[in-house]
């Protein structure tokens, strides 16, 4: 009873992953609570994973990189990337996988995607090189550079402290460095050449054509007798028509209104909304509908159109553009949203934005400008590198290079030793408590150790055995390797609908079962699970691939199409030179 229980319980957290109907942090603290209440966990076990040390270590990398972030040594790093000047696109290709691949060995991999996005759209359009050339590339790079060390993702993390929990020694800092070199090299020269021919070349287009935002946009005068004198912009009977006023030219002023700006007569307006709806605004009384306007009239020496994209740790993400206050906080116009290849123009103020999501805003240079600088968001197609403070960014890196010498060469516990370099952080940067909580993906770290506890279940009802004795049954003739192949697959697969730390935590369980009862090395099975839950590059589920899906103007099929064979690739590497460098 105990095992369908926490089988069915399994089914249903993958469904609801995949569905995002609800936020995964959710739904992994309402299995813990489930387990609890039907006693198949205790208190204790409940919330060990919480209380691991992989908690500390993953907080602790997350205040030190958004440090590093803060002061600008990596802005000033990225920002070489607009300097370039190189017009091969192979040696481009290979300045921009191995920086981001290296430095996502010590981020996370989403991150250094975010930090890289602005300078590399920029330099493509300086270059004349489709972005869809280089994003998918860039995205890639990162995520398989996190191989390479037990800190270059939250999975290796949580997987080590899994396996020491079991009785392992836990994963060392740079254990895993042979096969993530070997998987990111291989993964570089398959992009250079099967992968380069296989990513699409999307052309640029101008930013109002690529929003279609030309059909909706038409000028209206506000004459002397019209009702709408005195009133406010946007709960005038233009707005009540479902038309969004852009702009407003009283006299010889461009003004960009706001909830407070009052119509007056002689007002022109440029006013966006349904073709369709321009039969009613042509019978409202004392309004006069001039010629269409082009595309070029939204910008102009004051007023300006950029693309901004919701990077991760947004406040943005999930709230709608009416409550985060858009207008108000940032002095920014939305026209569009773009998402997984849709243009969404109408009613924008009440779709929830997430991680990804591409924005058409009109405002001033300064203002967009000054939005970048909150980190809340990222520019497209510009690259203005925050404020560099280079002495705490310096003293920063060293303090994270000192903390790596301690644990390799002192043996210091890598949970003191990242928590002591995250403590010096905080005060070298005189972060305050409240930025240094911001930091941390609190949602990630509730995932991962609600699993851990999911993943003692597995193991306390027997649910792993019963899962191994099957998949024993099922593949023991073909011997250990198309075993550990039949690992790899599934945690692949797992990946798509679950974050790829959930998956992981899932699996594991059950390959520790099976590496048992085969009387075999258990380690080779864990680091394998491990990788494969970060190779999987065949959809966009990715965060890292998210990020590019809307700046590279990707579809599904291309990453489908790009992806498959080299994760393939990646499988076979992993299940071949895995059990060589850990004996099985």
């Amino acid at each position: 009873m105990q095992i369908a229980l926490v089988l069915g319980l399994l089914l249903v957290a993958v469904i609801m992953f995949a569905t995002e109907k609800m936020s995964v942090d959710a739904v992994t603290l309402i299995l813990v609570i489930i387990l609890t209440l039907t006693g198949i966990l205790t208190l204790e076990e409940a919330f060990s994973g919480f209380s691991s040390d992989f908690i500390v270590i993953l907080a602790s990398v997350f205040i030190i990189s958004g440090a590093l972030q803060d002061t600008g040594i990596l802005d000033s790093l990225s920002s070489q990337l607009v300097r370039l000047r190189t017009r091969s696109s192979s040696v481009l290709l290979v300045i921009v996988m191995g920086f981001s691949g290296t430095v996502s060995a010590f981020m996370n991999n989403t991150t250094v995607t975010a930090l890289f996005l602005g300078p590399l759209t920029s330099l493509c359009r300086q270059l004349s090189i489709s972005p869809s050339k280089m994003l998918m590339p860039m995205a890639f790079a990162s995520i398989l550079g996190g191989t390479c060390t037990v800190i270059g993702t939250s999975t290796n993390v949580a997987v080590s402290s899994y396996i020491a929990r079991e009785g392992m020694a836990p994963v060392g800092l740079f254990e895993l460095l042979p096969i993530g070199l070997m998987l990111f090299g291989v993964g570089m020269v398959y992009m250079l050449t099967i992968g380069k021919w296989l990513l699409p070349n999307h052309p640029a287009t101008s930013l109002t054509e690529q929003y279609a935002v030309r059909e909706y946009l038409t000028e209206i005068r506000v004459n002397d007798n019209s009702p709408m004198v005195g009133q406010f912009v946007y709960e005038s009977d233009l707005s009540k028509l479902n038309f969004t006023i852009l702009r407003v030219i009283r006299d010889t002023r461009n003004i960009l209104p706001r909830a407070n700006t009052l119509i007056e007569a002689g007002d022109v307006m440029l006013v966006k909304g349904k073709i369709d709806e321009l039969v009613k605004v042509k019978e409202t009384e004392g309004i006069d509908i001039k010629a269409d306007l082009l595309a070029s009239d939204l910008q102009n020496e004051e007023i300006k159109l950029a693309e901004i994209i919701i990077t991760p740790r947004s406040p943005l993400i999930n709230c709608t553009v009416k409550q985060a206050h858009f207008l108000q906080k940032y002095g920014l116009k939305v026209l569009a949203i773009h998402r997984n290849r849709s243009y969404l123009r109408e009613k924008i103020g009440d779709i929830s934005l997430v991680l990804g999501d591409v924005l058409l805003v009109q405002g001033t240079a300064e203002r967009i400008e000054g939005g970048q600088a909150t980190n809340d968001f990222a520019i497209l197609g510009q690259f203005t590198p925050v404020l560099y403070k280079k002495r705490r960014g310096f003293i920063t890196i060293g303090v994270f290079l000192l903390a790596i010498l301690l644990n390799m060469f002192v043996k210091v516990p890598l949970a003191i030793s990242f928590l002591a370099a995250a403590m010096v952080v905080v005060v070298v940067n005189k972060m305050s408590a409240e930025k240094a909580y911001h930091l941390v993906d609190w949602r990630l770290l509730i995932l991962i150790g609600g699993m851990s506890a999911f993943g003692i279940a597995m193991e306390k009802t027997g649910a792993s055995s019963f899962v191994a004795n099957w998949i024993v049954g099922l593949l023991q003739s073909f011997g250990v390797l198309a075993i550990l192949s039949g690992f790899v697959l599934l945690t692949v697969v797992l990946t798509q609908p679950m974050s790829n730390a959930a998956a992981a935590l899932v699996v594991l369980p059950v390959a520790m079962e099976v590496a048992g009862q085969l009387q075999v090395n258990p380690r080779p099975f864990a680091i394998a699970i491990m990788l494969a839950a970060s190779v999987s590059l065949i959809t966009p589920f990715e965060p890292s691939c998210i990020l590019v899906y809307g700046p590279g103007k990707y579809r599904f099929k291309d990453f489908l199409q790009t992806g498959s064979l080299l994760t393939l690739i990646m499988m076979i590497i992993i299940v071949l030179m895995v059990p060589v460098i850990w004996k099985l």
